[in-house]
Parts: C-alpha cells; structure tokens; sequence
C-alpha cells in the first residue's frame, strides 16, 4: 500500500450540489446516513444504503475510483472484521463447513457480509463528507452545530478548530512521510523486506524527522497564529456566513426519509 492511497482529509474541489450543500446539512446527512446504516437489518434495507451512497457519490463527481483507493488503508481491519465474524458467530443448525476448533455456520456467512458491507459503506460516506468539505467550513459548521453546548463553558470552537487543523494536516503529513522514505530510500534504507518486528525497528530513522517535522509545522503554525491575534472565538467574525436554502431542507428531509424507509423495510423481515 502506498501512501498516497491514504486519502482521508482531503479535499477535492467541485461544483456539484453535494459541494454546494450548506456543511452543516451534509455533517446532518452523514448521521443520518450511519444511524439508517447501524438499523438496517435485511437485504433490502442494505441496498437501499448501497444505492444511496452510490447516487452521492455520482452527484458529487468524486469517482468510485478515489473511495476505493481510500479503501486500500483499511482493508486490513475489514477482512480481520469478516474472519472474526464469520467464525465466531453461532448458529443454529448444523455447521456449513468444520475443521479443528473452527465452525462456520449461516449465520457467520450472513453477518461477516453484512459487517464488511456495512464498514465499508461507513467509511466511503464519512471520506465523502471531508471529500466535498473544505476543513475550514467543516470548522464553522461544528462550532455552529455544537453551539448550544457552549452555555455549559464547554471550549466548542477550540474543538472544532482542533478537528479541522488536525484533518488540514493528515495529507501534509503524508507527503511529508513519503519525502522521508524516498530520501532514506536512495540512501540506502529497507524499508520492505524483514519480519515484523525488523519492520518495525526500520521505521525508527523514519519517526524521528517526521515527529521533528509534525512539531516544527505545530510551532511555525502558533506563531503565526498568534501575529494575527488569534484568541479564540471570543468576538471572531466569519467572512462567509451558513445559511439554509432550500436545497438544504430537501436534502434533510431525504435524509429523514431515509431513516424512516429503512426502518420500514425491516418490518419485513427479508434476508
């Protein structure tokens, strides 16, 4: 896996409706997206989800391309997710398939499907929200979603902008690695062959100039900071200000549907 696969927090400019929508809508329809995800049960409300995040992500033009190389990064946690599930869930029959201590049933083949399906389908609505979203209007609609909470002193737009320097900085960083590795590279670092463990110890020579690196960015980025008199969100003011059109209330209203169509398909009780 390369590291320019890693594709999380980045931002590809559009034009597109899913671009246009007001950050606040789309960080709304993200969970609805997941809560109808996490109550989908059968495999109608399953394609359902898999139709709706399909027609996202052709009206945002970011290609099914760009999500499957985001893909690349996790593949390892969603097939160790399909072996865990498809062996250690019970059934009520007999086994499908037995050998040693190992028992896969129906029910393992179900649910390993439906969790990668579902691990899958979180992750592309999640990249397709930072995708579409400029870290600094994700920025002002967090501060402006968890607004209210700011009558408990909770510190809310120092959280958001913590969120948003930390997204801006995931593919900076990630260049920043793979400059790394092909200087050491060409000085002759091995960075491929070996065991685990001597995998490991070759990435030391790596760590060290990028926490250097990561520390020295955090520093020149305070000063910075700090010559433009930045001191929190005291009396700051925003050149662009949120507003709700109407595109914004179809569009929740879509995303209310889509809870409420779900939890109706599973009335019906279909594989």
């Amino acid at each position: 896996m390369a590291l320019k696969d890693i594709t999380l927090g980045q931002y590809f400019p559009g034009n597109s409706i899913l671009h246009r929508l007001d950050p606040r809508t789309k960080i709304l329809l993200t969970v609805f997206y997941i809560v109808a995800l996490f109550m989908a049960k059968n495999i109608l409300a399953y394609a359902l989800m898999f139709t709706t995040l399909a027609a996202g992500i052709l009206i945002s033009r970011v290609g099914f391309r760009v999500l499957v190389r985001g893909m690349k990064p996790i593949l390892f946690i969603v097939i160790f997710t399909a072996v865990l599930n498809l062996f250690y869930t019970p059934g009520a029959g007999e086994p499908l398939v037995a050998f040693w201590i190992f028992k896969i049933y129906w029910e393992g083949i179900r649910t390993a499907f439906f969790m990668v399906l579902r691990i899958m389908m979180l992750i592309s609505c999640t990249f397709l929200l930072t995708y579409t979203t400029s870290p600094i209007l994700l920025t002002d609609a967090l501060e402006a979603l968890l607004g209210p909470l700011k009558k408990l002193h909770l510190p809310i737009h120092e959280l958001a902008m913590m969120m948003s320097i930390a997204l801006r900085f995931i593919p900076t960083l990630i260049e920043e690695t793979d400059k790394i590795m092909a200087a050491q590279k060409a000085r002759g670092a091995d960075f491929d062959s070996g065991n685990l463990l001597e995998k490991a110890k070759a990435l030391i020579p790596l760590l060290v100039p990028l926490f250097i690196s990561a520390f020295r960015r955090a520093d020149e980025l305070a000063v910075a900071m700090e010559c433009r008199c930045y001191h929190g969100g005291e009396g700051r003011t925003r050149m662009r200000q949120l507003k709700y059109v109407a595109r914004d209330y179809a569009a929740l209203l879509l995303g209310f549907g889509l809870c409420l169509a779900v939890w109706g398909l599973n009335l019906l009780g279909v594989f």
